[in-house]
């Protein structure tokens, strides 16, 4: 099993050139919001690893935990519409 810090740091990589620096997974143009978005629509990991070949299972559980990460906040104010 690979640590959590080392897998995100090796998967999780933002670079103000590659999809305007958003989190993307290993520098693949794989936006960290698509693979969630992918998920919370009911697609399996196993159907989305499929669709997308060079992807890795790792790449998944990495996206998952950094969103996890980026929710531990102490305070949640809403947006104004």
């Amino acid at each position: 099993m690979t640590d959590l810090p080392e897998l995100l740091s090796e998967r999780i990589t933002i670079d103000a050139n590659i999809c305007h620096g958003k989190p993307t997974i290993r520098g693949l143009r794989y936006p960290v919001e698509n693979i969630l978005e992918w998920l919370s629509s009911g697609m399996s990991v196993d159907e989305v690893l499929a669709d997308y070949e060079d992807l890795e299972k790792e790449d998944i559980l990495a996206a998952l935990e950094f969103a996890s990460r980026l929710v531990k906040v102490k305070r949640i104010e809403m947006l104004a519409a």
